[in-house]
């Protein structure tokens, strides 16, 4: 028998703002989270992009000293994001043991470690803080999300690059539906914005480089996109099985109903052209969700701005949904918030949910002039979704042919 998972709380932390409410916001009312970097090593290295989405509330502004100081930074947004997730959730009594944690970064500590390392070459071996190996570890965040709520089901780290905080979504359904939890705290992190990742992905001639007008720079499905924005922060969903929701009298904002996850086995950064594996993954979280193409409202697409990446994914789910994709209101939030690698798509669930909630697409900024390869039905405008029950995908694909989608749907009693 298949139980239903139900969203009960959820967190947020990005460009865009410090919260759910305020990261929502702006997004509907069309605000770019993008910004030139205002950094002393930008212009010292020149570096070739000089902007990104950096995360508008610090989260050492928000966490006690001693707490912040020995965390990495992506830790840090993790810890802020599930803290207003779990407090939105009631701040759930639940025994220890069945409350567990699956989380992800793409990337993790990266600002630790090269920190360290500066400080081992300058100072000497004495002088790296003997916390440098748990800060910078991938499963930071999630150990440290375990010892703060004192989740002992499990904790367990999902490194799967820009598709890895849907995939922990998708673990955390897994481990509900086997009984192994009643409550789980899913989610994902980024905090990469370094002078060794910008240089990198500019190398690989992935970002765009629109320094003169940064907040034009993410440009999904349009003609003119020259690839993507970074952006950080982090976001968290409390899920739970609806039998333990309803109990405790929680509210819900949805049904979790499925999850999809392939692989492309193509390309170690490059999409499949032909989108075969993003499709499997459509179809898979639909299959899981006992529901059909035909019954998708809303889409909120990968979309991350790049030339190649763009296309594909419509390729991939025209092969799922036919003619009727260019009728499904979709959006592309990265247009406004950045690409924020690991905890992208934790963060567009968040939005996911909240379109279906307010039966409001977000709007795609910057889409001048659609690109004809990539006719979804979007616009630089919310879009009304229609009325009745909401079925709703979110897509996250990331480099080494990873696929990950998760279907929504509003909560029916």
């Amino acid at each position: 028998m298949t139980t239903r998972i139900v969203v009960t709380g959820m967190g947020a932390t990005s460009a865009l703002g410090g919260n759910v409410a305020d990261n929502w916001t702006n997004l509907m009312a069309g605000v770019s989270g993008i910004r030139p970097l205002e950094h002393e090593w930008v212009e010292e290295l020149a570096l070739p992009v000089t902007f990104a989405g950096e995360a508008i509330v610090r989260p050492d502004t928000i966490l006690d000293r001693p707490t912040a100081k020995r965390l990495d930074i992506s830790t840090q947004f993790a810890l802020v994001a599930a803290m207003e997730a779990w407090e939105d959730a009631g701040s759930p009594d639940v025994d220890p043991e069945r409350l567990g944690v699956d989380f992800a970064t793409g990337i993790g500590g990266v600002w630790t470690l090269l920190d360290a390392w500066d400080t081992l070459r300058a100072k000497g071996p004495r002088r790296v803080m003997p916390m440098t190996v748990p800060m910078l570890m991938p499963n930071s965040a999630a150990g440290f999300l375990s010892l703060h709520f004192h989740a002992r089901a499990f904790a367990r780290t999902v490194a799967s690059a820009c598709a890895s905080s849907v995939e922990s979504l998708a673990s955390a359904y897994e481990h509900l539906q086997k009984g192994e939890a009643d409550i789980v705290i899913a989610g994902g992190t980024e905090s990469a914005i370094h002078p060794i990742t910008v240089a990198s992905f500019a190398s690989m001639h992935a970002l765009s480089r629109r320094n003169d007008d940064p907040a034009s720079a993410s440009r999904p499905w349009d003609v003119d996109r020259d690839g993507f924005v970074m952006g950080e922060g982090a976001a968290v969903l409390v899920l739970e099985t609806e039998e333990h929701a309803k109990a405790r009298g929680a509210k819900i904002y949805a049904e979790f109903v499925g999850a999809g996850v392939t692989a492309d086995a193509h390309h170690i950064t490059a999409n499949d052209p032909t989108g075969q594996g993003a499709a499997r993954a459509v179809r898979q979280a639909l299959d899981q969700a006992g529901r059909t193409p035909d019954e998708v409202t809303h889409i909120n697409a990968h979309a991350t701005s790049t030339p190649v990446g763009d296309p594909a994914e419509f390729t991939a789910l025209e092969a799922v949904f036919g003619d009727r994709v260019r009728e499904i209101p979709a959006s592309a939030t990265k247009s406004a918030t950045g690409h924020l690698l690991g905890g992208t798509g934790a963060l567009e669930s968040v939005f996911t949910i909240l379109a279906m909630r307010d039966r409001q697409a977000p709007p795609t900024l910057n889409l001048d002039n659609q690109d004809p390869e990539t006719p979804f039905l979007a616009s630089k405008q919310p879009q009304a979704l229609p009325e009745g029950p909401q079925l709703a995908i979110s897509n996250s694909f990331g480099f080494g042919g990873h696929n990950a989608v998760a279907a929504f749907a509003t909560y029916e009693d």
